[in-house]
């Protein structure tokens, strides 16, 4: 016997059924996304009123202004995506990291000399509280690692590397690849590194390590130390110890090669 085939009536109620859930379940998803659109709005305006509420905490306190800028990230909005509008005007911060980025900037040009476009956030911190005073307005790392984000979307060579559990801030347009960030990593505790620590540590080649010290000595961001005992060591300036960071002589300097 020979199956009957299914009716031109069945298929159309199926292809019928499958367009109402379709069009059922597009009216949900639109449903959705005017409830999160909603929730949104009603969450922005109620961000705007807390941020003119405490507008002088969130200048004035750091931590107050990263739980702030925190608050911003989870809706999407940047306060200092744009130096026009309502954040600008209320709160002032495209004015305040503005000027932070210029203060960074200067602190990275003064030293650049000295660690060759190198500088530990810590220090960076440090020096750049010391310049503002102190009866300026607190800055934190947080804000420094925002403003530093802003100088980097500029493509003038700023950027950050991971280096223990803090950052080394790079100035200088420098090509780092990850070579030369786990070298910076191996030399953070002593400030230094020779080819066999790194040979040793890292189970590296010779003609590799040689490769990446050379490429941080022509970017001057390495100094080489070759009367050291047992074998040369490469100094990272930015790494030096508080004991080590204070500006270097000419005769001091004079017995490193930079």
């Amino acid at each position: 016997m020979h199956r009957r085939g299914v009716g031109a009536g069945a298929i159309a109620k199926k292809k019928l059924a499958e367009a109402k859930y379709k069009e059922r379940g597009t009216v949900l998803a639109e449903d959705q996304i005017v409830q999160m659109s909603k929730q949104l709005e009603t969450f922005k305006s109620n961000l705007e009123e807390f941020a003119s509420k405490h507008k002088q905490e969130i200048r004035k306190n750091s931590e107050f202004r990263v739980q702030f800028q925190e608050m911003c990230a989870t809706i999407g909005v940047d306060p200092l995506a744009s130096g026009k509008g309502f954040w600008s005007e209320m709160l002032g911060v495209g004015d305040f990291y503005y000027e932070l980025g210029v203060q960074i900037v200067e602190v990275c040009l003064a030293l650049k000399h000295r660690n060759g476009g190198l500088i530990t956030l810590d220090e960076l911190h440090q020096r750049v509280l010391k310049g503002r005073g102190k009866f300026a307005q607190d800055v934190s790392q947080d804000d420094l690692m925002r403003a530093i984000k802003k100088l980097k979307v500029m493509g003038n060579g700023f950027g950050m590397i991971p280096v223990g559990g803090s950052y080394l801030v790079q100035s200088v347009p420098a090509e780092l690849n990850m070579d030369h960030t786990v070298v910076l990593q191996l030399a953070e505790k002593k400030g230094y590194v020779s080819v066999s620590e790194i040979k040793d540590s890292l189970k590296w080649e010779k003609e590799r390590a040689c490769h990446i010290l050379d490429h941080l000595l022509k970017e001057g961001l390495a100094w080489l130390d070759s009367q050291a005992p047992g074998e040369a060591q490469y100094w990272l300036p930015a790494l030096f110890s508080e004991s080590t960071s204070r500006d270097v002589t000419p005769e001091e300097a004079n017995q490193m090669t930079p």
